[in-house]
């Protein structure tokens, strides 16, 4: 069954990341409410200008990947607030995170972000 790019699972938003084997993009296949809601909350989710930033400034780093207290300082924002939009971004399935002792480091998804925007392309076959 197509998933539309993205499966919930427990009210979680995880990719999938192989979208060209079952799924058409949504200007080329009519979406369900079910798949149109679960891509609306990945969209929602990266709507926001700090959120867009920290995958911006993980996606960066050669080591492709960022603790949150390397993120408070260049978004401005404290680690409370940091850490809600790391939850946001690991909820929809675009950040995951890994714990190393009392720290957690947050990477991107691989293909999470190429997944994504395979669903919005407007022409050509995708690939």
């Amino acid at each position: 069954m197509c998933q539309t790019g993205f499966m919930t699972q427990a009210h979680v938003l995880l990719p999938v990341l192989d979208t060209a084997a079952c799924c058409a993009p949504v200007t080329q296949a009519l979406l369900d409410e079910v798949h149109a809601v679960n891509l609306a909350g990945v969209l929602k989710a990266i709507a926001d200008p700090a959120r867009l930033r920290v995958l911006s400034l993980v996606a960066a780093q050669e080591s492709g990947e960022l603790c949150v207290c390397d993120l408070t300082e260049p978004l401005g924002l404290s680690q409370p607030t940091v850490s809600h939009h790391l939850k946001k971004l690991m909820d929809v399935g675009l950040l995951a995170r890994e714990k190393r002792g009392t720290w957690a480091y947050y990477s991107l998804v691989p293909g999470a972000l190429d997944a994504l925007a395979g669903l919005l392309v407007t022409t050509g076959a995708r690939a």
